[in-house]
């Protein structure tokens, strides 16, 4: 997992994380949090574990903790995160030892981690993007209400 505290460590990392949380100190739901970065990808882990599958823990973890990284771009600049993240994913892993095949597996789970998944997408894709979704506590939040998502974009179940 060095590899992985070397992406916590990147200064591109440690900017857009900061950049981010300075943008979304106000919001009331849904903010891109570490916890919401962790959260996803021991979720994703746990996919992996209850489906015996072979996912790299570190791939795992990399696409977590990247996958939202592009954000702060959507708030400025309005490029989609997820493509901006995918972006920003392979620049950073490629100076933290991944392979060019490491990277471009997390760059395409971060690229389509907003749509359903479909039979041609990775295993990691597809973890990445019911991580993502079932890592709200939209059952529990205080601004429901408020929320601009939909009911069936929002997590209203504990358990799946």
């Amino acid at each position: 997992m060095e590899r992985i505290q070397k992406i916590l460590n990147h200064p591109l990392y440690q900017e857009q994380f900061k950049l981010l949380q300075d943008a979304e100190k106000d919001r009331e739901f849904c903010r891109h949090t570490m916890e919401h970065f962790v959260d996803v990808a021991r979720l994703m882990y746990i996919y992996t574990l209850e489906e015996k599958t072979n996912v790299s823990k570190e791939l795992i973890y990399a696409a977590a903790l990247l996958h939202d990284i592009g954000r702060y771009e959507q708030i400025s600049l309005g490029t989609p995160h997820h493509i901006s993240g995918a972006r920003i994913a392979d620049e950073i892993m490629t100076f933290c030892d991944f392979s060019k095949e490491e990277v471009i597996q997390v760059a395409e789970a971060i690229a389509g981690h907003r749509k359903e998944s479909s039979e041609e997408d990775s295993l990691l894709a597809k973890y990445l993007y019911r991580a993502d979704k079932q890592s709200r506590n939209c059952f529990a939040c205080p601004a429901i209400k408020e929320c601009n998502w939909s009911d069936t974009k929002k997590n209203l179940a504990l358990f799946y």
